[in-house]
């Protein structure tokens, strides 16, 4: 079961990375941009921004696994 999921998805693979490189040049990023950024001033504006991202902790986690 597992091998008849893997080999669809090597199949599918070379079409789908076509699928995206298509995608990604018929974008229109001036209208994307104009479509997140009123999202973003909001987010940038209204939130206070955290002491971390999150990194410093999440590293510290995978450093525990490690021992």
């Amino acid at each position: 079961m597992i091998r008849k999921w893997v080999d669809a998805w090597k199949e599918a693979g070379p079409e789908l990375e076509r699928i995206r490189l298509r995608e990604v040049r018929e974008e229109d990023t001036l209208e994307s941009l104009r479509l997140l950024a009123r999202a973003f001033n909001h987010a940038t504006s209204s939130c206070p921004p955290d002491k971390t991202s999150g990194l410093v902790e999440m590293q510290r986690y995978f450093a525990k696994l490690r021992k």
